[in-house]
Order: C-alpha cells, then sequence, then structure tokens
C-alpha cells in the first residue's frame, strides 16, 4: 500500500451547518455536493462532511459512539480489483477487516478496515473522484444527480 491519503471524511451532526460555515466562514467553495454530503478540493487531497449516522451505516457500524471516531481516511484506486487485492493483502497481514468489498449505493466499490485504535480507512473505486497516474486526487466529478 502506497503512502497517501485520497480524501477525509468527517462525520457530523448537521451537515447544512458545515457547509455554511466552510462557505461563508472560511470562503471554501465545494467542488461536489448534494443534500447528503460535500467536497473541498485541498491540496492534492479531498476533505468530505458526511452526516455521522450514515456514515456509520455505510461501514457497516450500528453507531460511531463506540470505537470508531466520526471520520474515515479515504485511499482511493482505479479499479474495484485493486479494492479486492488492496483488502487481500492487509488481510494476510492482520489488519482488521470492517466491511469487505462491495458496490456502493452510488456506483462505486469499497470496503473499510481498521487500524489498532478503531480508525476506519476506506479503501474504494470511486467513479467520481478523478485520479491521476500517481494516484493523486485531481477533482470531484458533480454529484448533483445522486
Amino acid at each position: 500500500m502506497k503512502q497517501r491519503l485520497s480524501l477525509l471524511t468527517i462525520g457530523v451532526n448537521d451537515l447544512a451547518a458545515i457547509r455554511a460555515f466552510y462557505e461563508e466562514k472560511f470562503e471554501w467553495t465545494p467542488v461536489a455536493a448534494n443534500k447528503d454530503i460535500v467536497f473541498f478540493l485541498m491540496n492534492g487531497f479531498l476533505l468530505g462532511f458526511f452526516g455521522k449516522e450514515d456514515l456509520a451505516k455505510d461501514a457497516n457500524l450500528t453507531d460511531l459512539t463506540h470505537g470508531a471516531k466520526p471520520f474515515t481516511l479515504a485511499y482511493n484506486v482505479a479499479s474495484e480489483s485493486e479494492v479486492d487485492n488492496l483488502v487481500a493483502s492487509l488481510e494476510t497481514r492482520g489488519v482488521k477487516i470492517v466491511k469487505r468489498p462491495e458496490a456502493t449505493f452510488f456506483g462505486g466499490y469499497n470496503a473499510y478496515v481498521a487500524d489498532v485504535e478503531e480508525n476506519l480507512w476506506e479503501i474504494a473505486c470511486n467513479p467520481f473522484v478523478e485520479l491521476d497516474h500517481a494516484g493523486n486526487v485531481v477533482t470531484h466529478k458533480s454529484i448533483d444527480d445522486l
């Protein structure tokens, strides 16, 4: 696994308030957003905000108050087979698999693993996240129609 961060997603209680804060106070412009999630393009990675309950559901957890934190670190790859291979490799090294690879509701493919302090890493192939040849985030495509 290469040393990189593709996306940091933070689980929040009030997405509208968080989005307004970053847009109005920091004067940031989302690169992609809809009623459920917002993404800001940072210096080489994406910062996302997502409802805490939705984040827990996506990771197959009952909630994010017992062990897991209300954020995920994401490692994006270009294909579903890369997700499968990376998760299999991590499992052979004793990494805890929280959610096995599977298709997502938005057309992507992901899995979740946890570090020794239960910090979640999403291993994902996301058709909306454009990566360059080195695996760095270039942009997030529009999600208005999701």
